[in-house]
């Protein structure tokens, strides 16, 4: 009889309690591998969105202003004029009309060694891992910071983030943002850079507003309903899967609490497929607001996962739903549905 090496067992995530060096979590900070190779030319505007082009354009002259040499910076009028001359833009429009797209492509177009990129969430994880002074002057060495998804949710975050914002535009560092709004919101997109001009209040003057208009690319409804299983079902699929962890919902929403969401990422380090047992509505908005933030890690890795138990059904509330985190859970479903659906 031949003896056949089969895989091992999938592994736990709830058996990982990453460290993570504070180096390796500013190098981190690059468009996810959903966009790694996105560029400009891979961006194709829509003729029927003349501002798609034109957003376009004018990203091309912002990062081949950025990409040009530095000027010294040894005198106090030289440091004054690169505040003066820093870049700030902020991406405006509704959901799927390719703001992210441009966003990586304008880090891709600067270099992203000279580019911190990450979701506004991930920023507020930075300062809360290193402290604010040291998170500024980590970023303060790159040329360009991208925030995707910049929130207007949390107060006391979006204080935070103006003042970092506020830092580095001081220091010259250049800027460029993006907000997102849910399909169907009907024109709330179009307060959406109001909004934010209003929130980061001091920075209003120096941020270009580009609007990006046209429809979702996708054609997608706010949340594609991903299909569901048996915890066995789940079980067997997973059975010497070679780098899937398999885990009990419970379990993983306990473990969350115990590992800072600046290291989410890390938690899915060889991960290649993710998943649960036991999946259930969540009751409490703290563990549903980690839960999002690890939805987000997966998507950007594109880690699919299987769902058991009630698979999405319920798994956040009305009233999280109509709350003021609700473009979070939309989100977080509709990401959920993309990597659930084969």
């Amino acid at each position: 009889m031949i003896d056949v090496e089969r895989p091992a067992a999938p592994g736990s995530l709830v058996a990982r309690s990453p460290r993570v060096a504070a180096e390796r979590l500013v190098a981190e900070m690059v468009p996810p591998p959903h966009f790694a190779r996105e560029s400009f030319d891979t961006y194709l505007p829509d003729a029927a969105h003349p501002s798609q082009q034109a957003a376009l354009a004018r990203l091309r002259e912002v990062a081949a202003a950025l990409a040009a040499p530095r000027r010294p910076v040894g005198s106090w009028w030289f440091r004054r004029s690169r505040r003066a001359e820093s870049v700030a833009v902020y991406l405006d429009g509704g959901f799927g009309v390719g703001k992210t797209h441009l966003l990586a492509s304008l880090a891709h177009a600067v270099g992203t060694d000279a580019t911190a990129y990450g979701t506004f969430v991930e920023f507020t994880n930075l300062v809360g891992a290193l402290g604010f002074a040291p998170t500024v002057d980590a970023l303060a060495a790159h040329r360009l910071v991208c925030i995707d998804e910049f929130e207007l949710d949390d107060p006391g975050d979006t204080v935070l983030m103006a003042r970092l914002l506020r830092e580095l535009a001081d220091r010259g560092v250049a800027l460029a943002a993006t907000s997102n709004t849910l399909p169907g919101s009907l024109g709330e997109g179009r307060f959406a850079a109001e909004d934010f001009l209003r929130e980061i209040q001091s920075l209003s003057q120096r941020f270009e507003v580009l609007r990006v208009e046209g429809e979702d690319y996708r054609h997608r409804a706010v949340v594609t309903r991903p299909a569901t299983h048996t915890d066995d079902e789940v079980r067997e699929a997973l059975a010497h899967r070679a780098g899937a962890t398999l885990d009990d919902f419970g379990d993983l929403l306990a473990h969350l609490a115990t590992v800072h969401p600046s290291r989410y990422g890390a938690l899915l380090d060889g991960v290649a497929l993710v998943g649960l047992t036991g999946v259930r509505p969540v009751r409490r908005q703290d563990v549903a607001l980690r839960l999002v933030v690890l939805v987000d890690r997966l998507y950007d890795r594109d880690v699919p996962v299987l769902l058991g138990g009630g698979g999405t059904e319920g798994l956040f509330s009305d009233e999280m739903l109509r709350g003021g985190y609700r473009k979070k859970y939309y989100r977080a479903l509709s990401r959920l549905g993309t990597l659930a659906t084969p």
